[in-house]
C-alpha cells in the first residue's frame, strides 16, 4: 500500500508538472502578438502607401487627343538654366508621327526598347534583371525603361533614380498603355524626348544636327540620333566615335532586315558611319 500511495504521489506532481506546460503552449506568448501586430501594421501601411501614390498619380486621358504643353524635363532644364544665369533657349517643334522618318522610328524602338510592340508598358523581365543588380550592389545603376517609361519620367518625373520614383514611373506607365495606342506613346515620346541643350522631339533635333525635317532624315541620320538618346549630352548625334558608329550601324543594319532599306541603300548607310565596304576579292 505505501509503494501506492508513493506511486499516485509522484503521478500527481507529474501531472501538475504537465498541465501548466500544455496552457502556456496554446496562449500565444507576448513577442509573437507584438510580431504579429507589427506585421498587420506594416501591411496596412504598405496598402495605406500604395493607395496614396496611386491617387497622387497624375491623370493621362488628356493625352489621347492634346499635345503636352510642357514636360517636366523642359521645366526641369529651364530651372537649370536660370540657376546658372541665363534662360534656357528651348527648341522644340510638334511633329505627327507621320511627320517623322520611319528611319528614326524604327531606329528609336530598335535602341530603346525592343519589346515596345508587345509589352504593356513595362519589360518585366528586364525589371527582374534591374531589381536582381539593385539588390546586390545596393544601388540603382541602370533603370530597364521601355519607351512607355521613359515617356512617364519625362512628362511628369525626374531624373533621380529613387525607389519612389520609379514606382511612380511604372504606375504612369501602366496608365499610360491602358489610355494611349502604341502609335500615340512613340509620336509623344518622339516629340518630347531631349537630344540636347535645350532640343527637345525629333524635328528640333534633325533641324539642330542635321540642318533637315524629322521627315527627311537618312537612314545614317536616323541612327546617330537613335544612338544619342541614353545621353545627349555625352552622346551627341554628331560624336562619331568609334564605339557609336558601332551601335549606329547595327541600328540601320536592323533596318535592312525589318525592310526598309535595299541593299544598296544599306550601303550608302554604312559607308557614311564609316565602315567601308571592301572590294570582292
Amino acid at each position: 500500500m505505501p509503494s501506492y500511495t508513493l506511486d499516485v504521489s509522484t503521478a500527481h506532481k507529474r501531472a501538475a508538472s504537465v498541465a501548466p506546460n500544455k496552457r502556456s503552449a496554446k496562449t500565444p506568448r507576448p513577442w509573437r502578438r507584438r510580431l504579429a501586430l507589427a506585421a498587420l501594421a506594416m501591411m496596412v501601411l504598405a496598402a495605406l502607401a500604395a493607395i496614396a501614390l496611386w491617387w497622387s498619380l497624375p491623370n493621362v486621358d488628356y493625352l489621347a487627343a492634346h499635345n503636352p504643353k510642357t514636360t517636366a524635363f523642359i521645366e526641369l532644364r529651364k530651372e537649370q538654366a536660370l540657376a546658372k544665369g541665363h534662360p534656357l533657349k528651348l527648341r522644340w517643334k510638334w511633329r505627327s508621327l507621320k511627320q517623322i522618318s520611319p528611319y528614326l522610328r524604327h531606329a528609336v524602338v530598335a535602341a530603346e526598347d525592343a519589346k515596345f510592340w508587345k509589352h504593356d508598358g513595362v519589360d518585366w523581365d528586364a525589371m527582374e534583371e534591374v531589381a536582381r543588380e539593385a539588390w546586390e550592389t545596393r544601388s540603382m545603376r541602370r533603370g530597364g525603361s521601355t519607351i512607355t517609361q521613359q515617356l512617364a519620367k519625362n512628362l511628369y518625373l525626374s531624373p533621380s533614380k529613387s525607389m519612389i520614383r520609379k514606382l511612380r514611373e511604372l504606375f504612369i506607365a501602366r496608365r499610360l498603355e491602358h489610355a494611349l495606342t502604341k502609335d500615340r506613346i512613340l509620336e509623344i515620346y518622339l516629340n518630347v524626348a531631349e537630344w540636347g541643350d535645350g532640343v527637345f522631339g525629333a524635328e528640333a533635333a534633325a533641324q539642330r544636327w542635321f540642318g533637315v525635317s524629322a521627315a527627311r532624315l537618312t537612314p545614317a541620320q536616323a541612327a546617330r540620333l537613335a544612338v544619342a538618346l541614353p545621353n545627349p549630352f555625352r552622346r551627341s548625334a554628331k560624336n562619331d566615335a568609334p564605339w557609336l558608329d558601332r551601335k549606329a550601324r547595327r541600328l540601320v543594319q536592323s533596318m535592312r532586315r525589318a525592310g526598309l532599306l535595299k541593299e544598296a541603300e544599306l550601303k550608302v548607310a554604312l559607308e557614311a558611319l564609316g565602315q567601308v565596304q571592301q572590294p570582292a576579292p
